[in-house]
């Protein structure tokens, strides 16, 4: 499964233990890793699997049903994608009509054995990808759904005066090859560059612009959801590096399949709180499966059914919901200030949610506050925009959207129209697509989701200054609290 070379004498090294293969258990590629974890985090990336042996049984739809798939697909691009217009004259594509093509080629096709099951998940996911949206989103059904593809490894980037470099960030408790560990440095990735590979990811995967895309090529070099991202081209990767030791050397790793942890709130179902989400699930999917993987401990307290708080490393404070921050007092030459990181918004329970985050910031130096929500793929809503009145004297103005006029939607909306208390209510979008009929509006008048009343019940709690740190792989309802953390009259 791995083959070490050191240079320049290009000498092999066999391990007697090859990386994520004890010496014994050929059939188990995964056995050593986190063999020292929490039992339930142990024995579920235990069970992990080659890519080969997962795809080998993977895949049961009928014609019949990859060609619903494809109609289902048409009338949510045609009739309810409000974006369509912009991101096929942004991005040059024309979804729909790919979709129709394909469905031409379905009913001709005789037998479902003359396209491999994946070949059609990855022209529906492509077709998917083309507009570059996280909101549109072909998810995969079983088996792939729930699993994530990983290698035991993670890459994070640096820019210097030479430019771009990669380097190891964290391995999983296990894994070991001669050098490898964090700050040994990539040097090339299955014979091309780093940069190439971290290309072609971007374009496999969406992102509506090129830092969002070279974000996401660099994190799925070693994780993916099997969810929303196709499986691996390639079975095993051979990655160049120069190890911790200064010697170059190459490592050879297959890629596993494993059960990814479960999310803290179902956005599939037809419910208020997946009607509030705005949530990257491709995203949330990589976040849990890097808890799964990096920080076992913390996997182990989501999994269980523990209520007292996780206490986490020395300098953290302790937490009810560690899978959703990390909050800790930081000393820095200008001062010592709270720093509190939010890794997602995606939670059944937002009044839950902002308790916490209201407990934890009053633990935290009143001077300085630094909001980390760096890789937030977003989810609740609710969680977002009650947030942000904790931390500015003014009221908050929740985010409008606005549905396009037509028929699927003014249908959608008249269905759940003043339906009882704990189910979804699109009452105040009705009249305008009712009078979108006669008016020709291409899109419904703007009303918010977050009620005005949650968004300001509490009030302000910290009353510092207080700095936001995003990047390009933040989305959605993590988008929506930065906008809001940063409009005028906020501290940030």
């Amino acid at each position: 499964m791995t083959a070490v070379t050191t240079a320049p004498s290009k000498q092999k090294h066999r391990p007697s233990t090859p990386p994520g293969r004890p010496a014994g258990r050929p059939g188990k590629p995964a056995m050593a890793l986190l063999a020292d974890a929490p039992d339930v985090v142990r024995d579920q990336v235990a069970a992990a699997q080659p890519l080969t042996d997962f795809l080998r049984g993977a895949g049961a739809l009928s014609l019949d049903d990859r060609r619903r798939l494809v109609d289902q697909a048409l009338v949510l691009l045609a009739d309810n994608y409000v974006h369509l217009t912009m991101k096929s004259a942004m991005h040059a594509v024309n979804p729909v009509q790919r979709l129709r093509l394909l469905r031409d080629r379905l009913d001709r096709q005789r037998t479902v054995g003359e396209v491999p099951e994946w070949r059609f998940h990855a022209e529906m996911s492509a077709i998917f990808h083309s507009v570059r949206d996280l909101h549109t989103n072909y998810l995969l059904p079983r088996p792939f759904s729930g699993k994530v593809a990983f290698l035991p490894f993670l890459v994070e980037e640096y820019h210097a005066a030479d430019g771009s470099h990669y380097v190891v960030s964290r391995v999983v408790q296990g894994f070991s090859a001669p050098g490898f560990g964090p700050g040994a440095e990539l040097t090339s990735w299955s014979g091309m560059t780093v940069d190439r590979a971290v290309e072609l990811n971007a374009d496999r995967f969406a992102g509506s612009n090129d830092a969002a895309r070279h974000a996401r090529g660099v994190e799925s070099l070693t994780v993916r959801s099997l969810r929303s991202h196709l499986p691996p081209v390639e079975q095993w990767v051979v990655v160049g590096y120069r190890g911790t030791d200064g010697v170059d050397r190459e490592l050879r790793q297959d890629w596993l399949v494993a059960d990814n942890l479960p999310p803290f709130a179902d956005v599939d179902a037809l419910s208020p709180a997946a009607a509030n989400s705005g949530v990257d699930v491709g995203g949330d999917e990589i976040g849990r499966a890097k808890t799964l993987l990096f920080a076992p401990a913390v996997a182990e307290y989501g999994l269980s059914d523990q209520q007292e708080q996780f206490a986490g490393a020395d300098a953290d404070l302790p937490t009810s919901l560690p899978q959703v921050f990390r909050a800790r007092t930081v000393a820095t030459a200008s001062g010592t200030f709270g720093h509190l990181r939010i890794f997602t918004f995606s939670v059944d329970d937002p009044d839950a949610f902002v308790a916490e985050f209201i407990r934890l910031v009053d633990q935290l130096p009143d001077n300085g506050l630094i909001l980390d929500v760096r890789g937030n793929g977003g989810g609740h809503i609710f969680a977002s925009e009650f947030t942000l009145q904790t931390l500015t004297p003014h009221p908050v103005v929740p985010e409008p959207v606005q549905f396009a006029a037509t028929a699927l939607n003014r249908r959608i909306c008249r269905q759940h129209n003043a339906n009882p208390t704990g189910q979804i209510d699109l009452t105040p979008w009705v009249a305008s697509l009712d009078q979108a009929t006669e008016t020709g509006a291409a899109y419904s008048a703007s009303f918010p989701i977050s009620p005005v009343d949650g968004a300001n019940a509490i009030g302000q709690r910290y009353h510092g200054p207080v700095v936001l740190v995003t990047d390009a792989r933040c989305y959605s309802a993590t988008d929506i609290f930065a906008a809001g953390e940063n409009a005028p009259g906020s501290n940030g």
